[in-house]
């Protein structure tokens, strides 16, 4: 297949597409290389892919020097002259869209790139596939969506309209905006709500980078909730099967929908909605624990109060992605945990003394 797939200098981005040029398929990744978090994190996984940071001009496809089925384009999803361009040239079978702004904390502090980004932005990969006849696209939603929800684990079929950030408004937004192509357009949709991913090349704004970060240079690490708080956290392999199982399989109309009552997360049309994560939430203090022992340094702990916009735990049900692809999550948080740990110390030169 031929794949487009957005946010290829991103965490998850970058990870799928490597998997999928492995197996074979031609990619083209998009990124547009924005500041939000350290470029040079970046740039370090763009060379992975072959391609050279000193060679990326914007809007302009290049080669990689490692993979001859792979090209990058640098890019902004909100430049719709350029998105419609693109795909009106390469002619994709399917797309992934992984690109987006990302982050709870930093939508509260700058919420208009989260519309330009997340909304501008996905509408334009809806209207470039709905008018260059892709019938494949799936595409990155959050855990966030669940907001105000505390009947977990959260279900698929559970209404999630009390977000509780503007990044989670955004995501949920994304997922009504594609059922509405999926009806009108009979393109197949297929939204993943991600849970709490980390491992190798994993984003700096995210707990496992910043707790390493801080252990590592001994400062303390802010533990927020005073502890209380769990997350679900999926390892990025497992992560990148699960999207590749939905690239593979297409969305289909669901005969179990019920208009007089209707599930939010199947419908008529093309279009599903999926929970990805480990169907198994961790104890912060415990996932702390985890990465002391693979660390080898106990952590300087600041105890502090809930942040605005976060919430106490998140819990994936899984089952359906389990029915519909025998998806289940096999790796373990010390397995996965060390495996950061190895790359984090490589990466920044924090090798054992």
């Amino acid at each position: 297949m031929k794949i487009l797939v957005t946010g290829t200098a991103g965490f998850i981005g970058f990870h799928l597409a490597q998997k999928l040029l492995y197996r074979g398929d031609t990619v083209i990744g998009l990124d547009n290389i924005n500041d939000y978090y350290d470029v040079n994190l970046k740039y370090a996984r763009l060379s992975e892919l072959g391609i050279d940071k000193d060679e990326i001009p914007s809007n302009k496809l290049i080669q990689s020097a490692t993979y001859r089925n792979h090209k990058f384009i640098k890019m902004n999803l909100s430049d719709s002259e350029n998105i419609y361009k693109l795909f009106e040239e390469e002619k994709f079978d399917a797309v992934c869209n992984l690109a987006a702004q990302a982050g709870v904390r930093y939508s509260i502090e700058n919420p208009h790139a989260y519309i330009d980004s997340n909304i501008k932005g996905f509408m334009n990969i809806l209207e470039a596939c709905r008018h260059n006849d892709v019938k494949n696209l799936s595409y990155a939603s959050s855990s966030s969506v669940y907001g105000l929800n505390k009947s977990q684990p959260f279900k698929t079929s559970d209404h999630t309209d009390h977000p509780v950030s503007l990044y989670a408004a955004t995501k949920k937004s994304n997922e009504m905006m594609a059922h509405t192509y999926s009806h009108l357009y009979n393109i197949s949709t297929t939204g993943l709500r991600f849970f709490t991913v980390y491992g190798p090349w994993g984003r700096p704004d995210m707990a496992p980078m910043l707790f390493a970060d801080a252990i590592l240079n001994n400062r303390a690490i802010k533990v927020f909730n005073h502890g209380n708080m769990s997350r679900d956290f999926t390892y990025i392999d497992d992560i990148v099967d699960g999207i590749i199982k939905v690239i593979d399989n297409p969305s289909q109309s669901s005969s179990n929908f019920d208009a007089e009552n209707p599930s939010p997360d199947i419908s008529s049309a093309p279009y599903r909605i999926y929970n990805i994560g480990n169907n198994a939430p961790v104890q912060l203090l415990d996932f702390v624990e985890t990465l002391e022992n693979k660390i080898g340094i106990e952590a300087k702990k600041n105890f502090m109060d809930m942040q605005l916009g976060d919430v106490v735990s998140t819990y994936a049900d899984t089952n359906d992605l389990i029915k519909d692809f025998g998806y289940k999550p096999d790796t373990k948080l010390a397995d996965g945990i060390g495996e950061f740990v190895k790359w984090y110390r490589k990466f920044y030169k924090k090798e054992n003394k």
